[in-house]
């Protein structure tokens, strides 16, 4: 068996980037103590036992390990009501779930974050009707409000929005992370200055996030400053790496019951849905996910501060304070960004021999190249990256199950680019 060799500056950039961050990493460490804390009183509380991991067939009637850990991703999240489901697809199922839920004809859907994330273009029917069952075919109204410049939400434009439109206004909805955007991430203490300003001007309106990316990186999640419904998927954080598919909707009671509705059906709601064995890889991956999670923060922060020195630009640096497990690194060029993302394939547990390439993919304006040699296809919160090839080329990074091999991926990929820019 060889080992490739790394270069010798990326040997000696990656050891002064570990004696830097070491503060940093004690930091996300102890997040993820209380983050255990939080997940392990919640099994205790609600008796996880191996009598919980059986799985249901057929309609599912009396699931309760189905319904344990609906109460348990609750309690985590400090929401009043949660499901948790493994025949979710992904995360913009579960959105799509979520805003087809609270939603009705003549309503109007408000994101405060700018557009949101590429695959719910569609959903929304915000460019293009055409009769595939968006929410503009049922009549539902798309607004949005832009960031500031800074990348900042506009509070008072979000006050001036909803006086002006009243209670039309059915979901104010927040995109809790980048995307493929160049700016900052939402820490959930700006999440509940947006609910406050939502709260004192409209009596009518749900508040929904989109959590995708943001679960177990604070001692908080957004339900807890009074976000009606937070919406996320197993195969990134509160997956731990463990579960194989599914996803989550938590808030409040009525905003999680109108969306177990569309889940299943007005009527049955969350009284139905076997779940076919994957109780234990749920609960064993909500076990692991704050452990996971800093893992995953690791990385990011190591590649932030690799390719700083690089010469990237990145959000957020190495020493901001870090809100989820996304790192963007603006590469510059086609090549500079294909470059990165195959040396992160090269560097990954499944098909390291693997070279990506851009395609269109579906969903997407702008042809996306990924890198994800995951156990689990798609799942972000193993190490992957991607990005749409537009300018400035800004690879998404993601992931990390262990540090360890977060670590190594990024010592591939910067001395993929540093072979790519030589030339």
């Amino acid at each position: 068996m060889e080992i490739k060799p790394f270069s010798e500056k990326i040997l000696a950039l990656t050891a002064e980037a570990e004696a830097a961050l070491a503060e940093r990493f004690a930091q996300f460490d102890a997040t993820a103590f209380r983050g255990t804390q939080r997940v392990l009183s919640a099994f205790a509380e609600h008796r996880v036992s191996e009598a919980l991991f059986a799985g249901t067939n057929g309609y599912g009637y009396d699931d309760m390990g189905r319904d344990t850990l609906d109460k348990i991703y609750a309690d985590v999240f400090g929401a009043e009501a949660a499901f948790v489901r493994h025949s979710i697809a992904n995360g913009t199922n579960a959105l799509t779930i979520g805003l087809f839920g609270l939603l009705r004809p003549n309503d109007i859907l408000l994101s405060v974050t700018s557009r949101p994330y590429d695959t719910l273009n569609e959903v929304i029917g915000a460019e293009d009707n055409n009769g595939n069952g968006s929410l503009k075919d049922f009549g539902v109204e798309y607004r949005q409000i832009d960031l500031l410049d800074d990348g900042s939400v506009d509070l008072p434009a979000i006050a001036d929005t909803l006086d002006a439109l009243g209670q039309r206004v059915k979901v104010v909805f927040i995109q809790r992370s980048k995307g493929y955007l160049n700016r900052p991430t939402l820490s959930v203490a700006q999440i509940g200055e947006i609910v406050r300003v939502v709260r004192a001007h409209s009596d009518t309106a749900y508040v929904m996030v989109d959590n995708c990316y943001g679960e177990f990186t604070e001692d908080t999640e957004p339900a807890a400053v009074g976000a009606d419904l937070i919406v996320g998927s197993l195969i990134k954080n509160p997956g731990g790496g463990m579960a194989e598919s599914g996803g989550y909707l938590a808030g409040s009671a009525r905003a999680v019951e109108l969306a177990s509705y569309r889940l299943t059906s007005p009527g049955t709601g969350l009284e139905v849905g076997a779940t076919l064995g994957q109780n234990r890889s749920m609960y064993k991956g909500f076990f692991y996910a704050p452990h996971t999670t800093a893992q995953a923060l690791k990385t990011a922060a190591l590649a932030a501060y690799i390719f700083e020195k690089l010469g990237c630009v990145v959000e957020p640096r190495w020493c901001d304070d870090r809100f989820d497990i996304i790192q963007a690194i603006q590469c510059g060029t086609p090549e500079g960004l294909c470059a990165f993302c195959r040396g992160i394939q090269s560097g990954s547990p499944v098909d390291a021999f693997v070279t990506p390439e851009p395609w269109a993919m579906p969903g997407y304006k702008d042809e996306v190249i990924m890198a994800a040699g995951a156990f689990t296809q798609g799942s972000s919160i193993e190490l992957s990256a991607d990005g749409p090839l537009r300018p400035p080329y800004t690879a998404y990074l993601q992931g990390g199950l262990t540090y360890e091999s977060g670590k190594y991926a990024i010592m591939r990929a910067a001395d993929a680019m540093l072979a790519a820019q030589n030339k």
